[in-house]
């Protein structure tokens, strides 16, 4: 009888000790058996080794964070912005480059457009244009380095938190008639069939089936190769027209037209065509990069369509550049569009507010972001760049339309070089704080395991986030805020971590001193796919 009652004793003590407390089982009752943000933000959980900093997930919102685009073209050829001299060292023009991107990061930029192709060349090694002389002082010449330069230019605009869209210029084969400094590999001298003279330059003739094919094959090798994040054109389709001086393009025309097509006709197919196939390639092989052009602002006078901008433009892209913006924005065959608004809001001819009306609203649901021309400011005819807040109104303008979605600015060296009062005014009284640039939606679904944070742990001044498993590749980085006040987290500084195609299980952040930490996680095409609040446990001393 003893012998039982001391068994019995043992057994209860043994259930006391081991068995789930009342609350324990009701929290187990409830515990879903995975969670997604939604439950994820229901359950606050310490994390389990004490032995490491510890932390708690909290139920509490965040805000969105506001979008607008906010770019700036850095310009290579001539040596407009970037390198600032050809025979310059590189580890010289990576120092002016670093430059560049830290004032417009200061500024609350938040994309720059950088030129890799200029006139039938190339700013990253290639078999298929020729070392760019305005890297390397001579065309053909690698630059004296190991890097690849676009390589290293688009990890460092990451690291700052700003995209990268790779600008190029399908049509333009050389600057000059002067020839005898092209290199050997270059398509002037590879492929003269090729070639259309024409005012005081050389031109891919764009009727050539050839040439199509030899473009998507340039622009596949950067999307392909390089972690970009649009591919970009600007307004140089078939060349501005010159004076008494027809594009002579009649051989190709006669060969490749359709029956009863006429040329005007016939050209704009030929680019509509490109186009078309640039934007199915991209998309078939990384479906987050953009596709963005930056034509002449006015797409055709009401003069000569009833569709048109009220405008009294010398040139257009419909009619003279044969390049139909409207048609490729109604086909959803690019994703955003910079029409170039580089007027006064009053000018006389086209006027910016009146294109920026225009624009809103012809943009068939396409992201417009306005184009700037900061360049002229002190330096034009048009005495209204004479005031210091023409460039200010515009951008203020544009946020009132419907359509508008931000402004990039050509260009560099125009608030870098000069007028950085204006760009301080800029940042005063317009972009005060850092924004996200606008998301988009992929055309086929995507799945996206969200991050599961395991712990936080101090790392030699650091603060190591460690996850339950690598990164989802489809992530394009994390924005990460800290702070002692709940209440006004989403109000600190924030910091925006690259964490594109990492496929990493650890993540390494300036070390986290204050009590909360929100987390936003962002997928490849912009969007927030995840966000977590976690307060985060003080270490305890021994």
């Amino acid at each position: 009888m003893n012998a039982v009652f001391k068994f019995l004793s043992f057994f209860c003590l043994t259930y006391f000790l081991l068995a789930p407390s009342p609350a324990q089982q009701l929290v187990q009752a409830h515990l879903p058996e995975a969670t997604g943000e939604s439950e994820a933000h229901e359950l606050a959980r310490p994390t389990a080794a004490a032995s490491l900093r510890s932390f708690t997930t909290l139920n509490h919102p965040l805000p969105d964070i506001p979008r607008e685009f906010r770019g700036v073209w850095i310009a290579t050829v001539a040596n407009i912005d970037w390198p600032l001299s050809p025979t310059d060292p590189w580890e010289k023009q990576k120092k002016d480059y670093l430059a560049l991107l830290e004032y417009y990061k200061g500024l609350h930029f938040n994309a720059v457009i950088v030129q890799i192709r200029t006139a039938g060349d190339a700013f990253y090694p290639t078999r298929l244009a020729p070392w760019s002389k305005y890297l390397t002082g001579n065309q053909g010449s690698p630059p004296a380095t190991s890097e690849n330069p676009l390589t290293w230019m688009i990890e460092e605009a990451h690291v700052r938190g700003l995209e990268f869209h790779a600008w190029l210029n399908p049509y333009r084969a050389t600057m000059d008639l002067n020839t005898a400094g092209l290199s050997a590999s270059h398509d002037f001298n590879t492929h003269r069939s090729w070639m259309l003279k024409y005012g005081s330059k050389w031109y891919y003739d764009p009727g050539l089936p050839a040439v199509k094919a030899h473009l998507l094959q340039i622009i596949s090798e950067v999307v392909d190769t390089y972690d970009v994040d649009a591919i970009h054109f600007d307004d140089y389709f078939y060349p501005y027209r010159e004076p008494n001086l027809e594009f002579p393009d009649a051989a190709s025309y006669a060969a490749h037209k359709s029956p009863g097509q006429s040329k005007d006709d016939w050209r704009r197919q030929n680019v509509d065509e490109l186009i078309l196939a640039l934007s199915q390639t991209i998309k078939s092989k990384k479906p987050w990069v953009q596709f963005g052009i930056s034509p002449f602002g006015v797409w055709r006078n009401k003069s000569k369509d009833p569709k048109g901008s009220p405008t009294q433009a010398g040139q257009t892209n419909y009619d003279d550049l044969f390049a139909d913006v409207v048609l490729w924005m109604k086909n959803s065959w690019i994703d955003y569009l910079i029409p170039q608004l580089y007027w006064s809001m009053e000018h006389r001819l086209a006027s910016h507010r009146v294109l920026a009306d225009w624009w809103s609203n012809t943009s068939y649901g396409v992201p417009i972001y306005l184009g700037n021309g900061p360049y002229k400011i002190r330096d034009d005819s048009d005495v209204a760049w004479k005031e210091p807040k023409e460039l200010i109104t515009q951008v203020h303008y544009g946020r009132t339309l419907p359509q508008i979605q931000g402004n990039a600015f050509f260009s560099a060296k125009s608030m870098y070089q000069k007028n950085q009062d204006i760009a301080q005014l800029l940042k005063k009284e317009v972009y005060d704080r850092p924004v996200l640039p606008p998301a988009f939606e992929p055309k086929s679904s995507f799945s996206i395991a969200n991050p599961v944070i395991v712990e936080l742990k101090p790392l030699q001044g650091k603060t190591q986030i460690l996850l339950d498993k690598p990164l989802d590749p489809s992530l394009g980085y994390v924005l990460v805020q800290e702070g002692n006040d709940l209440s006004t987290l989403h109000q600190s500084n924030l910091h925006k971590k690259w964490i594109g195609g990492s496929k990493t299980s650890t993540l390494e952040l300036p070390t986290i001193t204050s009590t909360y930490l929100a987390l936003r996680w962002v997928d490849r095409f912009g969007r927030q796919v995840h966000s977590q609040v976690l307060q985060v446990a003080k270490p305890s001393r021994p």
